[in-house]
């Protein structure tokens, strides 16, 4: 897997301090998609272990409130099992920290519905997950009064709140 960029010090993708992995490579292509360039599966630079010791070794930081995983798209199948470790890690590491990924899948029929029932990956890789920011960016839904999304027709659902209940949680 490549990553675009990392954040180490984000505001806006999440509460608190947190750092933003965005990964590289996108099929959804949304029309005013504001990180064109990560579409591209091949841009940025390969996350190796270094990449993945990095990040943790920031997390390690009290004031840091978790991670979030943005794109290109987190949820690519290629992308899964490039995130899965560092998922893993932070929450063997940093149990208390939450990890926010933002998808332009949506949770129930993409991911629960196709994904996890195709890739033994994709179950593994909620299971880290707190949070989704789900559905595509649509640009006549832009709003820049939303809190932690960009157009009105996206999702801030509790993962593990919206398993349990068999039914979409949303964050408040």
């Amino acid at each position: 897997m490549n990553y675009a960029d990392i954040k180490q010090y984000d505001v806006a993708n999440g509460p608190g301090i947190r750092v933003s992995v965005f990964v590289s490579g996108c099929t959804h292509a949304c029309p005013g998609c504001f990180n064109k360039e990560a579409w591209d599966f091949n841009y940025g630079k390969p996350f190796t272990d270094e990449t993945l010791a990095s990040v943790l070794d920031t997390l390690s930081f009290e004031h840091y409130k978790g991670i979030s995983f943005l794109g290109g798209e987190p949820f690519e199948y290629v992308n899964q099992q490039g995130l899965l470790p560092l998922a893993k890690a932070v929450k063997e590491r940093f149990p208390d920290k939450t990890i926010w990924c933002y998808t332009g899948y949506t949770f129930d029929t993409d991911i629960l519905n196709d994904m996890c029932q195709k890739w033994p990956v994709t179950k593994e890789f909620l299971s880290y997950i707190d949070v989704i920011v789900d559905g595509k960016y649509i640009e006549a839904k832009k709003d820049l009064n939303l809190k932690f999304r960009g157009s009105s027709n996206q999702r801030i659902i509790m993962v593990k709140e919206s398993l349990e209940k068999g039914e979409i949680v949303l964050w408040q």
